[in-house]
């Protein structure tokens, strides 16, 4: 699967900025069918960045979300401003 197959969009919620500040995580949603090395690659593909874990949520709305921590050595921040979530 290509990444914008797997990566649906980005959640700018007050919280995923936060974590996006402090933590060093993106927030997504994914594709339901989507495990969380398939998330993983997607992100490193897509935005030139290494992942260092994904963890996985699903709401009851039936929304997949994908959080997903950077290697030290990127900013969330910076990705996120430059995939316009800020």
């Amino acid at each position: 699967m290509e990444p914008y197959e797997i990566l649906l969009y980005s959640l700018m919620t007050e919280k995923a900025v936060g974590m996006a500040t402090s933590e060093n995580k993106l927030t997504f949603a994914v594709s339901k069918n989507a495990n969380k090395e398939e998330i993983a690659n997607a992100v490193e593909k897509a935005y030139k960045v290494k992942v260092q874990k994904v963890v996985t949520q699903r709401t009851f709305k039936g929304l997949k979300k994908a959080i997903v921590r950077l290697d030290s050595q990127f900013s969330a921040e910076e990705i996120a401003s430059r995939i316009g979530a800020f």
